[in-house]
C-alpha cells in the first residue's frame, strides 16, 4: 500500500484530500499541528469507512516536530510514496504593500515558504525510497505574476501582499526542487485548487473543498509521463479536453 502524507489535513481542503487518497487506496498521514485536531478528523474519517488514516503531529514552523514525524513514519512505513504540503496561512486580510509591515511578511513565510522547504528537505530520505515519489504543493493563482500584473483585473480588487508574494516563492521553489530532481523518478509540481468555500475564505468561493481535493491529487496520482516542474490552476488555465491528466 502506498503511504501519502498531508500537512495541514484536519480541516478544509486538506481534509478532503486524505479522503479521495484513501479513497484511492493509499494509507494517509493527516498531519495537523494541533493533534487533537487531526485525531478528530481521522474518527471522522473512519466514522465514514476510511479505516486507512492515521493523525500525526506536525507543525511546518517547528523543526523538532518535523523531524519527529518523518521518525514516526519511517519507523512505520520505511517510505513515503506522496508528499502534498498543503499548510498554508493567510496573514489577515487586508495587506497592503504600502502599509503590510515585514513581521507579517516574517509569519507568512515561516508557514508558506520555509515550513513547505523543511518538510520537503526532511521528507526527501523517505520519498527516494518510493519508486514513484510525487510532491505537490498547494499554490493560488493569486500568485501568477501575469494575472496580477494586469492592474485592471477585476480578479484583484484588493491585493494581498504578504500571500501572495509567499505563494509566488513557493511556486519558484517548486520549480526548483523539479529541476534538480530532473534526472529522478519525482515528479514536482504546484497546483492551485480553485477559490473554494472553506474557513480560510469565510466559506466564499467558486469550488467545493471535493472540487479542490480532486485538482491536487490529479497530480498526486500522475504516472511516469506526467508533468514536473509546472504550475496548475484549472480555473484560470484550463487543461485541454484530450490532455491525460
Amino acid at each position: 500500500m502506498k503511504t501519502a502524507l498531508v500537512t495541514g489535513a484536519n480541516k478544509g481542503i486538506g481534509l478532503e484530500v486524505a479522503k479521495q487518497l484513501s479513497q484511492n487506496g493509499l494509507f494517509v498521514y493527516i498531519g495537523s499541528r494541533n493533534l487533537n485536531s487531526g485525531q478528530d478528523a481521522a474518527k471522522k474519517l473512519s466514522a465514514e469507512g476510511f479505516e486507512n488514516v492515521k493523525a500525526i503531529q506536525l507543525d511546518v514552523t517547528d523543526p523538532q516536530s518535523i523531524q519527529a514525524a518523518k521518525n514516526l513514519i519511517a519507523t512505520e512505513t520505511g517510505s513515503l510514496d506522496i508528499l502534498i504540503n498543503n499548510a498554508g496561512i493567510s496573514g489577515g486580510f487586508q495587506q497592503s504593500a504600502l502599509a503590510t509591515g515585514s513581521d507579517v511578511f516574517k509569519t507568512v513565510y515561516e508557514t508558506n515558504v520555509f515550513g513547505v522547504v523543511d518538510v520537503t528537505q526532511a521528507m526527501l530520505e523517505l520519498l527516494k525510497k518510493s519508486e514513484e515519489p510525487r510532491i505537490v504543493n498547494v499554490s493560488t493563482s493569486m500568485a501568477s505574476l501575469n494575472l496580477a500584473a494586469d492592474l485592471s483585473n477585476a480578479n484583484y480588487p484588493t491585493r494581498y501582499v504578504a500571500y501572495q508574494s509567499s505563494k509566488a516563492a513557493l511556486n519558484m521553489y517548486t520549480i526548483n526542487l523539479a529541476y534538480e530532481l530532473r534526472d529522478t523518478t519525482f515528479k514536482v509540481n504546484a497546483v492551485c485548487p480553485g477559490w473554494t468555500k472553506t474557513d480560510f475564505t469565510g466559506y466564499q468561493g467558486t469550488s467545493t473543498a471535493e472540487e479542490a481535493a480532486q485538482r491536487i491529487i490529479k497530480f498526486a496520482l500522475i504516472d511516469k509521463h506526467g508533468p514536473t516542474g509546472q504550475f496548475f490552476s484549472e480555473e484560470y488555465f484550463p487543461a485541454p479536453a484530450n490532455c491525460p491528466w
